[in-house]
């Protein structure tokens, strides 16, 4: 990615959208709101007035309560769309429902779902912001953006990921937090490892020398844990898989799993991460509580920051921070 930037700041629909700057840029502005929420009153009257809509149509516990309480302690008003109870289940087309919405007056939308490129076909609907909040196997961007904020903290790397070595680990097929964390791990200096069967793999990448993918790609874990500095967990993700992908959970977990032995063998300053929810006693065999490195709940709390500064970015008037904690 160049320096320069196309981002127009009204969405978020993608990592892709961000040069090194504007990610640089929104993990600096992550800083004040980790500052804020510290505070003995955790608020600022930054986006009084605007009305932020959860819009989705995939389950969601960790993504969904972050960006609502991002907006709160932003003194956003929140509105969360159900869909179970919703006129979709009557018929009603997406175009009508976001339309129907934005009538009552929203400043930002955000939106997950379960087919790729819905965030962006929304903005087409609407003249409100749109953050994409994980559509299909595509982009999760706000993820990609704490995961970096987590690693900048974990390892004191305000300047960049120059010299980083992060493996990615498990089902990168059908991981739109993989595609958005290797974009911006990239774009921030790492180089980047994925790691998993062959059948876990997206087939762009079944052919060395014919995918313009900034990876490297490695089927064995084990040769690579002594050298890398962030081991970056996925779920293996039975919900979206339609074939026979894995001949059991049990041999995933014996080549691919996190045991005590596997992670004796990372280096004493080596991060673990996992973007939640876990399989335990699948990719997650040892409890991540013991292990002196892992950054998980590290995670759900620079979320919220994350959050905080991009509906920030988004809807802010670049001014009034300061709130009642100060």
């Amino acid at each position: 990615m160049s320096a320069a930037t196309t981002w127009d700041r009204r969405h978020l629909l993608s990592i892709a959208d961000l040069s090194a700057a504007d990610i640089h840029g929104l993990l600096e502005l992550t800083d004040h709101m980790v500052e804020i929420n510290a505070r003995p009153i955790p608020k600022v009257p930054a986006l009084r007035g605007k009305n932020v809509v959860s819009l989705f149509f995939e389950d969601s516990t960790r993504t969904r309560t972050s960006f609502d309480t991002a907006a709160k302690r932003l003194s956003a008003d929140t509105t969360t769309f159900a869909v179970s109870a919703s006129s979709v289940n009557k018929g009603e087309s997406l175009r009508d429902t976001v339309e129907t919405i934005a009538a009552m007056g929203v400043d930002a939308f955000v939106v997950r779902h379960k087919s790729s490129g819905t965030p962006e076909l929304i903005t087409r609907w609407t003249t409100a912001s749109v953050v994409n909040a994980g559509d299909g196997w595509h982009q999760h961007p706000t993820q990609a953006l704490l995961d970096c904020y987590t690693i900048r903290a974990g390892l004191d790397r305000r300047d960049g990921f120059d010299g980083l070595h992060i493996a990615i680990v498990g089902d990168i097929k059908h991981s739109r937090v993989a595609r958005s964390d290797l974009q911006a791990f990239t774009a921030l200096g790492a180089t980047v490892t994925l790691v998993a069967p062959p059948t876990l793999l997206p087939p762009v990448l079944a052919n060395p020398g014919h995918h313009d993918w900034p990876v490297a790609v490695a089927h064995d874990l084990d040769p690579l844990l002594p050298e890398i500095d962030v081991l970056y967990l996925l779920r293996v993700q039975r919900e979206r898989m339609d074939d026979a992908l894995l001949p059991s959970l049990l041999e995933y977990s014996a080549h691919y799993g996190l045991t005590t032995a596997r992670a004796a063998l990372l280096p004493p300053h080596a991060l673990v991460m996992h973007p939640g929810p876990m399989n335990r006693g699948v990719e997650m065999i040892v409890d991540p509580a013991e292990l002196p490195g892992s950054r998980i709940l590290h995670q759900v709390a620079n979320g919220v920051a994350v959050r905080m500064a991009v509906l920030f970015t988004l809807l802010g008037s670049g001014s009034d921070l300061r709130g009642e904690g100060t």
